[in-house]
């Protein structure tokens, strides 16, 4: 497994993903090394061995640079360890995790290579080349993903593009995603599975209590008849945020008792900010900062409604945790998560209208919104990470005829 980040050192989903879908492996036999660009205890993690490609600091691998790929030959990453402060880019972090990869292949040889995201695409067609181990390209997100599907940085486009075409089996994280593998690289449909992601296992079995005490002012304000709405998520051009706070500006024209939550942080942050000002909403605007862990839950709990506004996303674990909480949720049509979740309203993000009105009738209709909540709780529980684990290992003999895995 060639990965760029783990739980608890992780910046988003992908580390969930990864996490779960290699304990799932273990669980059927699978014996797995994943290779992380960072040095960092996992002292959780007995199922499988993590390897640190680099001496980085957790929290500096993925700075600036890895989700914000305008920012992908910029020097602006500190290296720990150093006396003096030498500045390294997230180039220079995959050349060293492709030189690390490479003694290990001198060294040991995986039935199996797979790789998740642009990020270890070099290193996983490395180990197709140099050493003819089979391929396995798994997407998270492509580069018109994170740009909004408004071009993106053009290295990234070649990485994604070389590690598809060279890659065995690809596996998408939604039929979005292969469409968008298949209109924008010209990769053949039938080389790709769709293989869905399923919600954190750690995030349902985990000792969890809501403290009222967290967001005292949005318990309080719930008494008095508001609807607390949230989004979480990077504050990026791809979360479509602006086309949501335009949309709470609207539904808030229609239904003053409206709290729109914003969880997260990103270079969108001061443009956020001083769009809540211009549509004169401040009021009905609460910045939260980056959360995680059970801040991140409460913010779910006290929640009537979640939006997921993404321009594009690939799937959407943040929709899955949400609905474990008993949110209704909004999602844009661009969303991978709307391919699983029914009992869910949808819009196209540009659609700022139809959003502002169905969050308005959610908020207005005490039938309709427990009719939701109803159909979301009996659709979450359909996907696990052991069926998502079948899946990925018949991929796994189809690469590798010769051995049958778990």
């Amino acid at each position: 497994m060639l990965g760029w980040e783990l739980p608890p050192h992780n910046s988003g989903g992908l580390g969930v993903a990864c996490l779960n879908l290699s304990r799932a492996l273990a669980r059927d036999g699978a014996s797995i090394d994943f290779v992380v660009p960072y040095t960092a205890e996992h002292e959780e993690i007995e199922f499988m061995n993590v390897l640190s490609a680099t001496n980085l600091d957790p929290l500096f691998r993925y700075g600036v640079g890895a989700y914000d790929t305008k920012y992908v030959d910029a020097a602006l990453i500190p290296e720990s360890g150093q006396n003096h402060i030498q500045k390294v880019s997230i180039r220079k972090i995959q050349q060293d995790y492709c030189k690390f990869v490479e003694d290990y292949l001198m060294e040991y040889k995986p039935d199996v290579v797979h790789a998740h995201d642009w990020l270890t695409f070099e290193a996983g067609i490395l180990a197709k080349k140099n050493y003819g181990i089979p391929l396995i390209a798994h997407v998270h997100a492509t580069e018109y993903d994170r740009s909004g599907m408004n071009g993106g940085n053009k290295l990234v486009h070649e990485i994604e593009r070389e590690g598809l075409l060279l890659a065995d089996k690809i596996i998408a994280v939604s039929k979005a995603t292969k469409n968008i593998i298949v209109k924008k690289y010209h990769i053949p449909a039938e080389k790709i599975s769709v293989v869905y992601n399923s919600l954190d296992e750690d995030f349902i079995k985990s000792t969890y209590t809501y403290d009222d005490q967290d967001y005292k002012y949005l318990e309080t304000m719930k008494h008095f008849g508001y609807t607390i709405v949230s989004t979480v998520g990077r504050f990026t051009i791809q979360k479509g945020l602006g086309i949501l706070m335009r949309a709470a500006a609207r539904a808030i024209s229609k239904n003053p008792k409206l709290i729109f939550v914003f969880a997260g942080d990103g270079e969108q942050r001061q443009e956020l900010l001083e769009l809540s000002a211009k549509y004169k909403i401040a009021k009905n605007v609460v910045f939260t900062g980056f959360v995680r862990g059970k801040k991140l839950r409460d913010i779910y709990q006290v929640s009537d409604i979640f939006v997921m506004s993404s321009i594009s996303e690939p799937f959407g674990l943040t929709a899955l945790e949400a609905a474990h909480h008993g949110d209704v949720l909004i999602l844009t049509k661009q969303s991978g998560v709307s391919e699983v979740i029914r009992h869910a309203f949808e819009y196209d993000f540009w659609d700022e209208e139809k959003l502002a009105d169905e969050i308005v009738a959610v908020s207005k209709s005490k039938a309709l919104k427990n009719t939701l909540k109803r159909g979301i709780s009996e659709e979450y529980h359909k996907i696990s990470w052991q069926d998502v684990a079948k899946k990925v290992e018949k991929l796994y003999n189809e690469v590798d005829k010769h051995k049958e895995f778990c």
